[in-house]
């Protein structure tokens, strides 16, 4: 499931968008009145799913259908690869469909187009369905307005071994939940084991900024604003745990697969993960699964990071009525809760994260992940900026090695990232 971002891509559509594109109805006399009859014939799309979940979709379709005997619904599904470039082309040739799968990043240039629908004039007796860090999701910088249904949710907890918290003389029963609390504990890891025991292996990424509480854009939307005095305190910190080995020296170059390694020997004691890391940890490394612990991302703000994916509906579409009723029928509490069972992901509706699905630990592995993942969801929020391209994270990632390697300060590192940033914000 395309859970990844296509930020880059998603800029390059906001390059070719005309701001008078229209979507179904060619010539764009779409109305933003959702209060009619519910009637007529549209088109959903969807990213990626018709191979796994064909029978989901068709019968939630056939259900809508029949609760709305006037209407028809085509689906359609498009392939991960390209899907960016697929809404580009349909955007600017008046062929984009009238409920579309979109992610946040995805939906902001078709939003400055004039092409999403504004969900809080035309949809707003359904905002209280849903989680409020889940409809911000959707919520574009400079702009009044949201843009898509928020649909399901993701996110991941954090893994840490417990026999190395007691080695260095740590509470392996109250793992670090601030980062304060986690630069200490590092510290000590690594003073305690000689510098052989890292508690982190991954660099500072945009979400560590603001999990941390620092500022990331400004409130127009037109620039960003990570360079501030607790951004360069933050990265003034992880230069600290660089220089002592508490962030493991490999960390400039780290993937999600070796710094996974690196959790499975012993060498790094916390690490973020899924239920299918639990798998692994019982057959190739027995003794960290007999002394895993599992607990929530760290976070100095009381907000772990959430990733969302959306239901956007087609300004310009025809069916106004039935494009909303449908968007919302899709991510309404009980599709989403169908959903959920169907695959690993966690619903965006109030309440479904208070089901037992989501609350019984039975004592498996897909249940301990399962449960503290939606505990955490309850009040997460979208950290990575709808606007952060990939190219933006790249220069950030640049600028951070140069912070941690001595090469820059962590005040000039954060603000060429955030010139940088800025230069392709405004080229995009």
């Amino acid at each position: 499931m395309p859970m990844s971002r296509r930020a880059l891509a998603a800029a390059a559509v906001a390059l070719v968008l005309p701001l008078s594109a229209c979507g179904s109805g060619d010539d764009g006399s779409g109305s933003t009145d959702a209060s009619g009859k519910v009637e007529g014939d549209i088109t959903f799309q969807t990213w990626n799913l018709r191979a796994n979940f064909k029978s989901y979709f068709e019968g939630v379709i056939a259900d809508f259908e029949h609760k709305y005997p006037g209407t028809h619904v085509k689906w359609v599904d498009q392939p991960a690869e390209g899907y960016p470039d697929k809404l580009s082309a349909d955007a600017a040739g008046g062929t984009l469909p009238d409920v579309v799968n979109v992610s946040p990043d995805l939906v902001a240039p078709l939003a400055k187009a004039g092409l999403a629908l504004d969900l809080d004039k035309s949809a707003a007796k359904y905002r209280s369905e849903y989680l409020p860090g889940a409809w911000a999701g959707h919520q574009v910088p400079g702009l009044s307005g949201t843009y898509a249904f928020p649909w399901y949710l993701n996110t991941g907890p954090l893994f840490y071994n417990k026999a190395l918290f007691t080695k260095a003389g740590l509470d392996p029963e109250q793992p670090p939940r601030t980062y304060d609390e986690l630069f200490a504990d590092a510290l000590r890891m690594a003073e305690k084991s000689d510098g052989k025991v890292a508690t982190l292996a991954n660099v500072p990424t945009i979400e560590d900024f603001g999990r941390y509480g620092v500022p990331l854009m400004n409130e127009q939307g037109t620039g960003f604003a990570f360079n501030d005095a607790k951004g360069v305190k933050l990265l003034t910190k992880y230069k600290e745990l660089y220089d002592a080995k508490a962030l493991d020296p490999q960390a400039l170059t780290a993937t999600p697969e070796s710094s996974g390694k690196k959790f499975l020997t012993g060498a790094v004691a916390m690490n973020p993960g899924s239920a299918l890391d639990l798998g692994n940890f019982k057959k190739n490394a027995p003794g960290l699964y007999r002394n895993i612990g599992i607990t929530d991302q760290i976070t100095s703000t009381g907000h772990v990071n959430m990733y969302v994916m959306g239901v956007m509906v087609n300004s310009r579409t025809e069916h106004t009525p039935a494009a909303v009723a449908f968007a919302h029928f899709v991510t309404d509490a009980r599709n989403q809760m169908s959903f959920a069972k169907k695959v690993a992901i966690f619903p965006s509706t109030a309440g479904s994260l208070d089901d037992p699905y989501f609350t019984k630990n039975d004592g498996t592995d897909e249940t301990r992940v399962r449960t503290a993942a939606a505990k955490s969801l309850k009040n997460a929020v979208n950290y990575t900026p709808v606007l952060f391209s990939d190219q933006m994270k790249t220069e950030l990632r640049n600028e951070v090695a140069k912070a941690l390697q001595g090469k820059e300060s962590p005040k000039a590192a954060l603000d060429n990232a955030v010139a940088a940033a800025d230069r392709l914000l405004q080229q995009g």
